[in-house]
């Protein structure tokens, strides 16, 4: 039973609070416009049930079967016109108008039934939520002019024919106000429902771009660069070269000058071309704490950095943990469906501490996982006498932390000299 409760409502709601605030929102103004729907058919339900009890079965039973059907017209309708808002199907036309023709069958039996003595005159009530609710779904299907024509069309009608039952001036202007001021309310609201969700899919659809277009920037980038190094000196050696292929067919030792010279310029390049790959091997730290704050508020999480001084640590320590920010990124975006991220840089005292850590994390528990990238982040750690751990914790959340000592001790056993753990508390990698 607690398998089938998880897997069921109490699992979806979960996965809904654990999904992205574009998912998050997209579900909950979804079900906000359903909720409305429902509303209609709590509001018709408890006007029959009170109906019932001065009238036959006969004369409340086909009102009970138009209101529920016309509920579930109105819930259907509302999911298709949100998709054809969306731009993701068609219009559904002909659920439209099925819906506004059961919307002005129901106003027009329940003016019939009080007409013919069956039902007292405050049953126009119910025709009232019927007209409140009209515009909602017709906003989401029609254009703005067509759903307000066919709303003040519905409304005048109803009114006329109140107005033919003789009923009180009174219950003649409660009925048209109340329906003129639930029509403009649930119109504007199902209305503009449907734009911010088209607004939000455009920003998120722009994020996935600007992510694609940074990642393609850089590749531009990196290719330029090479295009800038070895250019001009592959295009030297094939002159060279075909040079010394024409001296050698004539027997000239100027060949071997000429291949000398290829030689030397090959090494050249294959030295510069070390240099260009250097450069985007070894990382800067506050370059990858920036690109990472970048690279994951254009994929919707929340990034916060935290640096106390990493202006003051040494060029080696600062490209290892700029590689912890790097692949701890990476990760973040691969592997965790995160909201938020924080990464914090602790500098004082003999220790440099960065701790990432993100919401969103697979599973529970405590585990440091054993992807290949934080193996090696682990080698490259080691060799300055450092540590890192992984930890996942039973509230959805992951913590990367990375410790290296700002000085290397006398012992050369690197950070928690005491401790004999690989986090500096004894507990080693679980």
């Amino acid at each position: 039973m607690t398998v089938a409760v998880e897997g069921g409502a109490l699992g979806w709601v979960e996965r809904v609070r654990r999904s992205s605030g574009p998912v998050r929102f997209d579900q909950y103004t979804r079900f906000t416009l359903y909720s409305f729907a429902a509303s209609e058919a709590v509001l018709l339900t408890f006007w029959c049930v009170a109906q019932r009890g001065g009238l036959p079965l006969w004369a409340v039973l086909p009102l009970i079967a138009l209101f529920a059907v016309h509920s579930v017209c109105h819930l259907l309708l509302c999911r298709a016109g949100l998709r054809y808002y969306l731009g993701s199907a068609g219009r559904p036309g002909g659920l439209t108008v099925v819906y506004v023709g059961l919307t002005v069958l129901g106003v027009a039996a329940l003016h019939a039934s009080i007409g013919a003595g069956v039902l007292d005159p405050g049953a126009v009530a119910a025709s009232t939520w019927l007209l409140m609710f009209l515009a909602g779904p017709l906003l989401l299907t029609l254009s703005i002019r067509r759903s307000t024509l066919l709303t003040a069309l519905a409304i005048a009608g109803s009114a006329l024919s109140v107005a033919v039952l003789d009923l009180p001036a009174e219950q003649l202007g409660y009925h048209v106000g109340a329906a003129v001021f639930g029509a403009v309310f649930f119109g504007f609201s199902y209305r503009c429902s449907g734009w911010m969700l088209r607004v939000v899919r455009e920003l998120e659809a722009a994020r996935e771009t600007q992510a694609r277009l940074a990642v393609a920037e850089e590749r531009l980038r990196f290719g330029r660069d090479l295009h800038d190094v070895l250019g001009r000196n592959l295009s030297v050696i094939a002159l060279k070269s075909e040079l010394a292929v024409q001296l050698a067919q004539r027997g000239s030792p100027s060949a071997v000058d000429q291949m000398t010279e290829v030689q030397r310029i090959a090494r050249e390049s294959q030295q510069e071309m070390r240099e260009v790959v250097r450069g985007y091997r070894e990382a800067d730290l506050h370059t990858e704490l920036v690109g990472a704050r970048g690279v994951l508020r254009a994929a919707g999480i929340d990034c916060r950095i935290e640096d106390s001084g990493s202006g003051a640590l040494a060029e080696p320590l600062q490209s290892a943990l700029g590689w912890v920010v790097r692949e701890g990124t990476t990760n973040v975006l691969r592997h965790a469906d995160a909201g938020r991220c924080s990464v914090r840089l602790r500098t004082a005292g003999p220790v440099a501490e960065l701790v990432m850590e993100n919401d969103g994390a697979p599973g529970s528990g405590a585990s440091t996982g054993g992807g290949s990238g934080l193996a090696g982040l682990r080698e490259r750690l080691a060799a300055l006498g450092g540590t890192l751990t992984g930890e996942r914790r039973g509230d959805g959340t992951f913590r990367l932390t990375a410790r290296i000592p700002t000085r290397p001790d006398r012992d050369g056993s690197g950070v928690g000299g005491e401790g004999g753990g690989e986090d500096g508390s004894g507990r080693g990698e679980r």
